[in-house]
């Protein structure tokens, strides 16, 4: 380790995660999410991993996340679904990205992008099934549906796809969750008695996979499970395993006296003569603020709680008078291997949910891709 923090990520464990995932959505293809920096565990590699595991297709939220990894050199069909005025949509039909539209302005950007380019563009119709965020709404889904196939009629684009996404998935037995696989069927029916054919549905994400198989329909799109964190937490882990280790070596040891006052505003003090540790990792790069005297590492084989204010570029660890000195490693959290906590206790204990934990890790925090899992003792090969 020669950075003072970095992100240690596990592509064999996000491998595992795809095999474990379509091993729940049997005859569906798998649609990897890999949006805001692949969750924030490195977007091309962990890209690149998910395919080799068997997913068939990536999803991004933006145009440039999609553009990023055809410039990477990966070629697997690749959905944005997140498109807002005068995107680079020349480039990204030229780079053969798949499209989703909710509403007719959209459609008339895609297609004036086909006629640029003279190529035919692939198009999926994305409603707004009871979540009420991106999608056309249900009233609007007939005029949405005419214009793609009027559209589709003069060759410019194809509808390739019918899609929708749960408010309340993580939630077993919400009431939405049936209304909105309703709304969804009779969006479907819709739109294919109108004359769409051949197009994929979809409409489950990470929770929906392991627990509504009604919902896995042609294809499924986790998101968070593929990097080995539950969507359910209540219900477990699922055998997921969890791809990022959090790491910083210690910056600094020292001896101060009992009654020290520690970081900003004093809100720890030393109980006696202790040692204090400094972790050169603070909210500017992910750490919470709200972790202040309440989130705990692993360091010197014992879990610590942060002593005092979280800072913007490190926080403080009350070590004790065990021997631990400067530049040994310190364990934010990880796959909980060697009693480190885990993202999920990160999670339940700043009040969010992992996916607040991994993709706030910041740019200063170098992502280390490793392949570990199973675990047999290595540290495993960096790539």
């Amino acid at each position: 380790m020669l950075t003072p923090a970095e992100a240690r990520v596990d592509l064999a464990a996000i491998r595992h995660n795809i095999g474990l995932l379509a091993a729940n959505a049997p005859g569906a293809e798998l649609l990897a999410a890999v949006k805001a920096d692949a969750y924030g565990h490195g977007l091309v590699a962990c890209a690149q991993a998910a395919l080799e595991g068997g997913a068939t297709r990536l999803g991004t939220a933006y145009v440039r996340e999609a553009l990023e990894l055809r410039a990477a050199g990966v070629t697997a069909p690749i959905l944005a679904w997140i498109i807002p005025p005068g995107e680079p949509l020349d480039e990204a039909v030229r780079q053969d990205i798949e499209l989703s539209a909710g509403a007719d302005w959209l459609i008339d950007e895609i297609a004036a992008a086909a006629r640029a380019t003279g190529k035919t563009v692939p198009v999926q119709l994305k409603v707004d099934s009871g979540m009420s965020r991106g999608g056309a709404p249900v009233a609007a889904w007939g005029a949405l549906v005419d214009r793609a196939l009027a559209v589709q009629a003069e060759g410019l684009i194809k509808v390739t796809g019918l899609w929708s996404h749960f408010a309340c998935a993580d939630i077993p037995g919400h009431p939405s969750i049936d209304a909105q696989l309703a709304a969804f069927e009779d969006a479907v029916k819709h739109a294919e008695q109108a004359g769409v054919s051949g197009a994929i549905r979809h409409i489950a994400n990470s929770a929906a996979i392991f627990t509504l198989p009604q919902a896995r329909y042609d294809l499924v799109r986790p998101g968070i499970a593929v990097y080995g964190l539950s969507p359910i937490p209540e219900l477990g882990d699922f055998d997921l395993v969890p791809a990022m280790t959090l790491v910083a070596r210690l910056a600094m040891v020292k001896r101060v006296p009992a009654g020290s006052g520690v970081s900003y505003g004093h809100l720890y003090h030393t109980e006696r003569e202790t040692t204090l540790g400094l972790v050169p990792l603070g909210y500017a790069d992910g750490i919470m603020r709200a972790g202040t005297n309440r989130a705990e590492v692993l360091a010197g084989g014992r879990r610590r709680r942060v002593a005092g204010r979280v800072c913007m570029d490190q926080f403080t660890l009350d070590l004790g008078d065990d021997p631990v000195t400067t530049g040994d490693e310190v364990i934010l959290f990880g796959p909980g291997y060697e009693n480190e906590p885990t993202c999920q206790e990160w999670a339940d204990s700043l009040g969010t949910i992992t996916h607040e934990i991994v993709t706030g890790i910041g740019s200063r925090v170098p992502r280390v891709h490793l392949n570990v899992w199973p675990r047999d003792g290595r540290r495993g090969d960096r790539q």
